[in-house]
This record gives structure tokens, C-alpha cells and sequence, in this order.
């Protein structure tokens, strides 16, 4: 069993929010990385932060919303954006970004276990539809300049396409015995498949180490 952590002191006087904001996450994306969610209490990043638990509460509603945004702190912006004006390219370049992250330990056992805790817990899907998101659209609007520039035929649904090439993922992600097939060359794989039947003209293969 590991010691608890110290209770961190703070001098008197109001400090800027950008920095308990900044300590918070990252004491809960340090919580989280060593304990995994199941481990992960609001009172272990109160105590590692030195902050208030009134503060925390105020703006993180749930257990899960905290752990999603501490993830999200230490393990980065994994969603990257890329749009070079070669649709197959840049989708692959965009998973294989996610891939990379999530295929880490320990990040993607403990983003497994927030997707698994989101489908009980209100506020963490909440946070998981505002993070998620804009990025979901980002995906749309490259594949919407993409049906404009000729690429895509014009009755593509992109939501379909989207979720084809994501559920893919991370089905290998949230299957344990899978997970290990969860590779760039896989991504490869499915961005290719997804685009057969709608590619004008299939761009050159790129791979992505």
C-alpha cells in the first residue's frame, strides 16, 4: 500500500485561478496515473493539491468529471488536427495520434475505465461530450472539405465515416484481448477499408511510425 500523500501548505491570500487550476489537474492526473480510477478519490487531489475540497467541488461536479480532465492534463491532446488537403492521409495521421497515447501505459487501461464509468456516471459523460466534441467536428469539417474539393463522393455520410474509423479503435481499446492489435498499422488498415467505397481517387498509402 503506498503512504498518503503529504497535505500540501499554502500561504495566505487568493492566488490566480489559472494556477489551482493547474495544480488541481495535475494532482488529479497524478492520482489517477497511480491508482487507476478505481483507486481515484476527490479527497487523495484535495489532499496531493493542497487546495480546497469546497474549491474542487465548485468546478468539478463529480469524482469522474476530475479524473477526466486530470487524464486529459497529463496524458495531452492526443485529438491532434491536420488537414493537408489529402483526406486518407490526414485521417490516418489524426488516429494514429490517438492510437499512440491511448496504447500507452497506463493511459489507455485508465481511459478504458472512464469510458466504462461514463456510461453511469452523468457529469463524467457530460465532460466527455464538451472535450470530445469540437473535436468530433473538427473530423466532420475535414471530410466536408473533402467531399467539396472532389475527393469524397457527394452523398457521403461523414457521420458514418467518422464513426466507422473511431468505433474500430476503440473497440481494440475497450476489449482487453484485443488490445494488443490496437497498432498505426491497423489504423492503416481501417482508414483504407472506410474509404474504398467512397474515395474519388485513392490518394497514396502513408504510413505513420
Amino acid at each position: 500500500m503506498t503512504e498518503s500523500a503529504p497535505v500540501k501548505r499554502r500561504g495566505r491570500g487568493r492566488r490566480p485561478f489559472a494556477e489551482v487550476h493547474a495544480e488541481v489537474l495535475e494532482a488529479a492526473g497524478n492520482v489517477l496515473m497511480d491508482e487507476g480510477l478505481s483507486g481515484f478519490t476527490v479527497e487523495k487531489v484535495v489532499i496531493a493539491s493542497g487546495v480546497s475540497s469546497a474549491t474542487v467541488y465548485k468546478y468539478w461536479p463529480s469524482r469522474g468529471a476530475l479524473a477526466l480532465d486530470g487524464y486529459l492534463h497529463v496524458a495531452g491532446d492526443s485529438l491532434a488536427r491536420r488537414d493537408t488537403g489529402n483526406v486518407e492521409a490526414d485521417l490516418k495521421y489524426m488516429l494514429t495520434a490517438f492510437v499512440k497515447t491511448v496504447t500507452r501505459k497506463p493511459f489507455g487501461p485508465v481511459f478504458a475505465q472512464l469510458v466504462g464509468t461514463a456510461q453511469t456516471d452523468t457529469e463524467l459523460a457530460a465532460q466527455f461530450d464538451r472535450y470530445f466534441g469540437p473535436r468530433r467536428s473538427n473530423f466532420f469539417a475535414i471530410l466536408e472539405a473533402a467531399k467539396t474539393r472532389g475527393q469524397l463522393r457527394r452523398d457521403t455520410d461523414v457521420g458514418v465515416l467518422v464513426d466507422t474509423v473511431w468505433g474500430a479503435c476503440l473497440m481494440r481499446l475497450l476489449l482487453p484481448h484485443l488490445t494488443s492489435g490496437l497498432t498505426p498499422q491497423f489504423v492503416g488498415e481501417v482508414v483504407d477499408q472506410a474509404l474504398t467505397g467512397v474515395l474519388v481517387e485513392p490518394a497514396p498509402t502513408q504510413i505513420y511510425d
